[in-house]
């Protein structure tokens, strides 16, 4: 939705600046969103949320890329559980940054149910159409149509947590019958697609350490239905320097295709081999 400009210098959506921002630092990703009138692409390889939530055949065309590509880079068969998270991941990584980018940079959280989201995998882009979105409020954009505005930064934080667990609730049950995990593993996927996501993006930023105290605020490990803490901790590397690492609450079980290469933040990682992995890609 395009929103008036009431206010000068303020932009014709809450989210125009925050998306933008996140386009320069990761091109791989591009975010459009829609005016009223516009209908989401179909065809061409789009999907919506809402045709992945529903778990029928967009979900299996979803999945066969993934089972695809495992066979052209790994050169073997994924179980079809390991296929639905690795595609799982692929969607819900991007679809989280929707929410966390625009709280990060400008702290506007925009409200998408499944119907408001599209994404063609292939080629990187997503689009949107936000209707409502939370704010603080001495925030300029609290006088455009669809703000709610909330007292305080715990208040906010609130509102990510909601946003993305109404966004992705349903999608982890179109999902979950693929997967085979029990609800708290599903939940411990998604503290981990918030996560990892605005840690990577707030890397590129320049914005880490600001991030990883945002996002233990964030994710403190008590807020249901989300599984585990943002888990940051650090480790001394081998010249004395500080690496950030994190543990994860769920396991992406790549494992499963590479036994010797686990993920740095994976619990199967051990500390000495978490340093290695880390120093090695500096």
């Amino acid at each position: 939705m395009t929103l008036p400009t009431l206010l000068p210098g303020l932009l014709a959506s809450p989210v125009t600046d925050a998306y933008a921002r996140l386009a320069e630092v990761f091109p791989a990703l591009s975010i459009d969103q829609l005016t009223e009138s516009e209908r989401p692409p179909a065809g061409g390889g789009w999907v919506s949320a809402a045709d992945l939530a529903a778990g029928g055949a967009a979900l299996d065309t979803f999945l066969a890329w993934d089972e695809a590509q495992v066979r052209r880079d790994y050169r073997q068969e994924a179980r079809p559980d390991v296929v639905a998270g690795f595609a799982f991941h692929r969607y819900a990584w991007p679809a989280c940054l929707l929410i966390t980018v625009p709280w990060f940079l400008h702290r506007r959280v925009p409200r998408l149910p499944v119907e408001a989201v599209s994404f063609q995998r292939a080629l990187g882009r997503m689009t949107v159409r936000i209707d409502e979105f939370a704010c603080l409020p001495d925030d300029p954009a609290a006088a455009l149509p669809g703000a709610r505005v909330v007292p305080d930064e715990e208040a906010l934080r609130a509102e990510v947590r909601a946003a993305v667990a109404g966004h992705l609730a349903p999608v982890l049950d179109g999902f979950a019958p693929r997967m085979r995990r029990g609800r708290r593993a599903l939940w411990g996927m998604a503290t981990d697609e918030i996560v990892e996501g605005l840690w990577y993006i707030a890397q590129l930023l320049g914005e880490e350490r600001y991030a990883m105290a945002e996002l233990e605020r964030l994710m403190p490990g008590t807020t249901a239905p989300y599984v585990g803490a943002a888990g940051f901790r650090e480790l001394t590397g081998p010249d004395g320097e500080t690496l950030p690492t994190r543990d994860r609450a769920s396991c992406c079980l790549f494992y499963t295709l590479r036994p010797e290469d686990t993920c740095v933040t994976c619990p199967r990682t051990c500390d000495n081999d978490r340093v290695r992995k880390l120093t090695a890609s500096v």
